[in-house]
């Protein structure tokens, strides 16, 4: 692998003996990871489930990693969303997020969702995540990835971070920027990222961290916490980054952020603050992940009443279009007690969470607003498949489960119709081992298939 020379110098300067180590773990492979959705499995229910060998990796309690031989987004289990394919450095961030249940928490550059749906977990159905990305295509990968983690209490947006702040003054209990970089530490793991750092290097994309942490901060409540995290190694990207932050923001402060071994603190060089030594770094030749940063910054003050700079506009009516749909959701509990409301555009109900309820969003570029229930189609009610990812198979009554190494489970996921023994009618709600896949329509013996079509495996 041939480095650009510019790079050579500056982890030379940053590693001086070690750089031989570091430039010889480059030409060994990049480790595979996934990490368990504890909002539908926990670790150790999965661990009794799935099929594959799995290591734990040692900085996240539901990271994993796995063997590239193994086809694991081919497995029902993927699709029924009980784990997220995602490099192991990659999973600190969210985890070193203390997130809450309650919280209003931002992951601002969200795409593809690795850290968006851990977020989310944590979150347990309760508060609210804004979910965005400034990429419109980037972001219906990411609202794909949220549904078909199970999430509901949601708002995917695609916006530029300073339109966002229009919305959202001082409104978020927590926040991730893993922001946007010139891909230092992912050379081994992608080596097209060298052309790319050439093209774009360091310079170009300090300002435009900066520009993001700015707009961050101004939507950080007072006594709230952010996570800033990037997958390179420059200073100017990081811990420059950090310190500007500190300089233009007095009210900030550095937390500590939980290491483990393997990990090195923070680079505090001649004439920065001593405390960025707190910051988190992460050497491929010294963990066993691909090159990370990651800092913990706490807002001073006591958290108050969120700011909104736009008043609620007149929440739309349910009407009597959600007759049948209640008729539907008799038997689902949380479909009965939830905090939001029942949302009626054109055919389409969505559940909107209890947060979104107390202010406008009108003139955002969203993709989604809370769960897309489904659709009211002259009088029936024809559940999502957002639904049924957020179900859990005792929920509703009208079941079939597949094994997960099934011929069957397969056929559904491609999109076939499932012969059956035994008597089938109206909704049914198809799983995996016990997990939710989608839907079906009964028909006797047979399943008449209803997976969302753009979901199928191929």
């Amino acid at each position: 692998m041939k480095l650009p020379e510019k790079y050579v110098h500056e982890i030379k300067a940053l590693l001086g003996e070690e750089y031989g180590e570091y430039e010889k773990c480059l030409e060994g492979r990049s480790a595979c990871g996934l990490r368990v959705n504890n909002a539908k499995i926990s670790t150790e229910e999965f661990l009794k489930l799935t099929p594959f060998s799995l290591t734990p990796v040692p900085w996240v309690e539901n990271g994993f990693y796995y063997n590239e031989e193994d086809a694991l987004t081919k497995h029902p289990h993927y699709h029924a969303g009980l784990y997220y394919i995602q490099e192991p450095s990659a999973m600190i961030p969210a985890s070193r997020l203390p997130v809450e249940h309650g919280d209003k928490v931002l992951d601002l550059c969200a795409a593809p969702g690795g850290k968006a749906t851990e977020l989310a977990a944590k979150l347990g159905g309760t508060g609210l995540l804004v979910a965005n990305d400034i990429s419109n295509s980037r972001a219906k990968g990411l609202l794909k990835n949220l549904e078909m983690a199970g999430h509901r209490n949601i708002l995917v947006t695609s916006e530029a971070p300073k339109q966002l702040l229009n919305y959202f003054p001082e409104y978020f209990d927590k926040i991730l920027v893993d922001a946007p970089c010139s891909g230092e530490g992912m050379f081994r793991r992608d080596p097209s990222m060298i052309k790319s750092y050439e093209e774009k290097g360091p310079e170009i994309y300090a300002p435009l961290q900066q520009e993001i942490l700015s707009a961050a901060v101004k939507m950080l409540k007072p006594g709230g916490m952010l996570l800033y995290s990037t997958c390179t190694f420059s200073t100017l990207e990081n811990e420059k980054n950090i310190q500007k932050v500190l300089d233009d923001n007095p009210e900030m402060e550095i937390a500590d952020i939980r290491k483990g071994d393997g990990f090195s603190d923070g680079i505090a060089g001649p004439g920065m603050d001593e405390r960025l030594s707190r910051c988190l770094r992460i050497w491929p030749h010294r963990a066993g992940g691909e090159g990370h940063f990651a800092a913990l910054l706490l807002k001073a003050g006591s958290a108050g009443t969120s700011k909104s700079s736009r008043s609620r506009e007149g929440a739309s009516s349910q009407g009597r279009a959600e007759d049948s749909f209640l008729a539907f959701a008799e038997d689902i509990p949380w479909l009965r007690e939830h905090d939001g409301k029942i949302d009626v555009r054109d055919e389409n109900l969505y559940l909107i969470p209890g947060p979104l309820c107390d202010i406008s969003i009108r003139g955002l570029r969203f993709l989604r607003t809370g769960l897309l229930l489904g659709t009211q189609k002259k009088g029936r009610f024809e559940p999502s498949q957002a639904l049924a990812m957020c179900l859990r198979q005792e929920e509703y009554p009208n079941c079939v489960s597949l094994a997960g190494d099934s011929i069957e489970a397969r056929k559904y996921l491609k999109g076939e119709t499932v012969q059956l023994p035994g008597m089938y009618s109206g909704w049914v709600l198809v799983c995996a081992d016990g997990y939710p896949l989608g839907w079906a329509k009964g028909m006797q013996s047979a399943l008449k298939n209803k997976y969302y079509p753009g979901w199928r495996m191929q």
